[in-house]
């Protein structure tokens, strides 16, 4: 009895914070817009008092806080083209799938049907697939791309039933025989290569394991994991001990909250992104707060450019999403706690997921030298339990000087690791 009324106070107060929370955002954005309004007042050349003392840096650190209490939602992708053999090529956005919990979006180039295809595996983790937009950019020019949209469980009604990890793996394999039997012209019938970043590396793994047992002809061709947690007991970070040191039962107590009723998820089991967005930002809180500062200091000198970089990082970074209770708990007991899949324990639909059932499947793990949130070893270990795949279907990079962004994201994205995802895929042709 009293472990159920200390959760029953746990659940109504977390029910109480993503309230508070929401109350909090409204006030915030008030004062965001006002905020706002006063840096352009402030600015405006019109206006006498632009010229008197201080009025840069009180109107530098009034657009500081509108951004960062600013409200946010879904960000746009914002692909309309890419370049191809020098030449500019429309791009256009479609939806080749719906499901309750995610879509399956094409970045569709307009007059081009060949290249092979990609799937591009989205973390679901807090943030948007858009955190993935220089990922998908840099790889359009060479490659038919598809990505994981998935959707903010906040926005998800009840009535669409759950979504764990075994459902992930489930949407992972439709979406992988969506885009194998779909196609243009000779494109029908291409098994995909399938690009995992971070969290998804296990699912990922786990549905090339179950296809490959099963034979399915639309098994992915490649599977090129990027800093994912794939054996934790390696090299464990800050985010692994987090996830050990306390019990099963703590995260159920202390960060799953209840949507409330202002969301059509209303009723909802949730691991808030604001918690999520809260714990990236304190392991690194004196980073962002340098961060803003530079923001700041660049807003007073009117140096824009600058000053748009971080705002553009930050609009990104702070558009954050719930993920359900189930697949977050799940993926705490199964990947960090138990180990599952590395010790051959792991399970899909009652079945036992076997990495040695991966045959033919040309495995490519990428991990950043400074990676702090999966260690170095850590995304190696797929390339280790794929007992029966040859060594020729196997292959390592570590980026150096690259953290766990750095890898997917940025200038050592597009100029050192992307080369070495094209030459993989082309290899394994």
């Amino acid at each position: 009895m009293p472990h159920l009324r200390r959760e029953t106070i746990s659940k109504t107060g977390y029910a109480m914070l993503y309230n508070a929370y929401e109350m909090q955002k409204s006030m915030l954005a008030g004062a965001s817009a006002m905020a706002d309004f006063s840096a352009g007042w402030l600015n405006n050349p019109a206006n006498p008092f632009s010229y008197m003392g201080g009025g840069a840096i009180v109107a530098s650190a009034l657009e500081v806080f509108a951004h960062a209490a600013a409200p946010r939602g879904k960000p746009a992708f914002g692909l309309d083209h890419t370049i191809i053999d020098g030449k500019p090529v429309a791009v256009e956005e479609e939806i080749v799938l719906r499901k309750a919990f995610g879509q399956l979006k094409r970045f569709k180039r307009k007059g081009v049907t060949d290249g092979p295809k990609l799937l591009i595996v989205a973390p679901m983790s807090g943030h948007y697939a858009t955190l993935l937009r220089g990922t998908v950019e840099r790889m359009l020019p060479v490659a038919d791309v598809y990505i994981t949209d998935w959707r903010d469980a906040k926005q998800v009604p009840l009535s669409d039933g759950t979504f764990d990890l075994e459902d992930y793996v489930d949407y992972v394999i439709e979406f992988l025989e969506v885009i194998g039997k779909g196609g243009d012209g000779d494109m029908k019938g291409q098994r995909a290569n399938m690009l995992a970043v971070c969290q998804p590396s296990v699912p990922c793994y786990a549905a090339a394991c179950v296809m490959s047992a099963d034979k399915n002809p639309y098994r992915p061709k490649t599977l090129t994991v990027m800093g994912g947690p794939v054996d934790t007991r390696e090299a464990p970070t800050a985010v692994n001990t987090l996830a050990t040191e306390r019990p099963h039962s703590w995260f159920s107590q202390n960060v799953i909250a209840t949507i409330p009723a202002t969301y059509v998820g209303a009723g909802r089991r949730v691991y808030p992104g604001f918690l999520q967005l809260a714990g990236f930002m304190s392991m690194n809180l004196g980073s962002h707060m340098m961060s803003h500062y530079e923001m700041f200091k660049h807003l007073v000198q009117g140096d824009d450019d600058s000053a748009d970089l971080s705002k553009d990082f930050y609009e990104e970074y702070r558009s954050v999403c719930d993920m359900t209770a189930e697949f977050y708990l799940q993926t705490i007991s199964v990947v960090f706690q138990d180990h599952a899949l590395p010790k051959g324990e792991m399970l899909h639909r009652g079945n036992k997921v076997d990495p040695a059932a991966i045959t033919d499947i040309g495995i490519l793990a990428i991990e950043g030298e400074k990676d702090d949130i999966s260690g170095l070893g850590q995304t190696k270990a797929a390339l280790t339990i794929a007992t029966n795949l040859p060594a020729a279907k196997k292959k390592y990079y570590m980026a150096e000087g690259a953290g766990h962004y750095g890898i997917f994201n940025g200038s050592k994205w597009r100029d050192r690791v992307a080369p070495v995802v094209e030459k993989w895929i082309a290899s394994n042709a």
